[in-house]
């Protein structure tokens, strides 16, 4: 396992690169995030462990990052003060080559486009998720939520498919091929707190209360499927064309999850990041049937909230990167840490 220590700042965010298999990068802030400066770290693995390359400041906290799909050393990052910034590596200034600033509240997430490539979402705590094109100022599109939205992605197999989900406990599915209409885009409203589908655990139970839901990610074999977490500690999966309620629970966690993100290589695998310190890797069966969903494994190394995770989309296939509130990045192979 490699480290690095992001010294005074707190880690919110990691990434590795879609362009370069060594590289990381990193949105931190001051102060856990409550008030302060944050710090954006572009991070390089080398025969030497973990180097940084260059680092920028920032006057609020970051809360997330996100790598430009079309420029190898564009990334961007969403801020306490509600506003993006575009950054370019390879030029000298520590300066943001854009900065975009519409949300009135903080911006919690971003995300880039990962089909057409050309437009950027960004969701905040005032109840709204953004579309932005990287070459304007002004936002393409507003999707109203009405509510604190923690986490929007894009679905990485159908262009214009974009979903988030927010404090009230819902996962909302927007279909920007759709004509606008009343609904905006909306084709989807999940109730994450929904009873399950099918229930393959005698030990869970039939309903539970509405909670906060903090992070989802797409499936990136199955385009219908994606895995939603957050305060009620369970991870859970849904597939788009059953609406009705999740169709696995996976539960171990003992404090809210933070982070979830499937695997790019094999098509059950995820991994989580969470409050009680630990990240843990999951199959939810991969939708063969009678396959059960199970824990694989729990890496522990983390002493304090784990924050963000992240896979390796290059070379094996187990290695990913992960982040918390200890002031450290740990990559590390996952398979060191499933068990059998």
């Amino acid at each position: 396992m490699l480290e690095f220590r992001t010294q005074g700042f707190q880690g919110y965010a990691v990434k590795y690169s879609p362009f370069f298999d060594n590289r990381l990068a990193v949105a931190a802030s001051a102060n856990y995030g409550l008030v302060g400066n944050g710090r954006l770290y572009v991070l390089e693995l080398t025969a030497n462990g973990i180097q940084c390359l260059k680092w920028y400041p920032t006057q609020d906290a970051l809360y997330d990052v996100a790598h430009s799909e079309v420029h190898s050393n564009h990334l961007l990052t969403s801020s306490g003060d509600g506003s993006l910034r575009l950054y370019d590596v390879s030029l000298a200034p520590e300066f943001p080559i854009a900065t975009f600033q519409e949300h009135s509240r903080e911006a919690f997430s971003c995300s880039w486009n990962l089909t057409s490539k050309a437009t950027f979402a960004s969701s905040s705590w005032d109840g709204n998720v953004k579309i932005w094109n990287p070459e304007r100022q002004q936002s393409l599109l507003t999707l109203p939520t009405h509510s604190c939205t923690y986490s929007t992605q894009w679905n990485p197999h159908t262009d214009g498919l974009l979903s988030a989900v927010c404090s009230d406990s819902h996962l909302r599915v927007w279909d920007l091929r759709t004509p606008a209409s009343a609904n905006n885009h909306l084709i989807l409203q999940i109730p994450i707190h929904s009873a399950p589908n099918t229930i393959n655990n005698a030990r869970l139970q039939p309903t539970f209360p509405p909670s906060e839901a903090l992070t989802h990610d797409w499936n990136k074999y199955r385009s219908e499927v994606l895995a939603t977490a957050g305060v009620d500690r369970i991870i859970r999966t849904f597939d788009i064309r059953q609406p009705k309620g999740p169709v696995q629970l996976l539960q171990g966690h003992t404090y809210a999850v933070r982070k979830v993100a499937w695997s790019p290589h094999l098509p059950d695998l995820l991994l989580s990041a969470s409050y009680d310190m630990t990240c843990r890797v999951w199959s939810d069966g991969g939708g063969a049937p009678g396959k059960p969903a199970a824990e694989l494994g729990n890496m522990g190394r983390h002493t304090e909230f784990a924050t963000g995770v992240d896979w390796c989309m290059f070379g094996n296939e187990g290695w990913a990167a992960t982040c918390g509130w200890d002031e450290r990045v740990c990559v590390w192979d996952v398979r060191a840490f499933m068990s059998g």
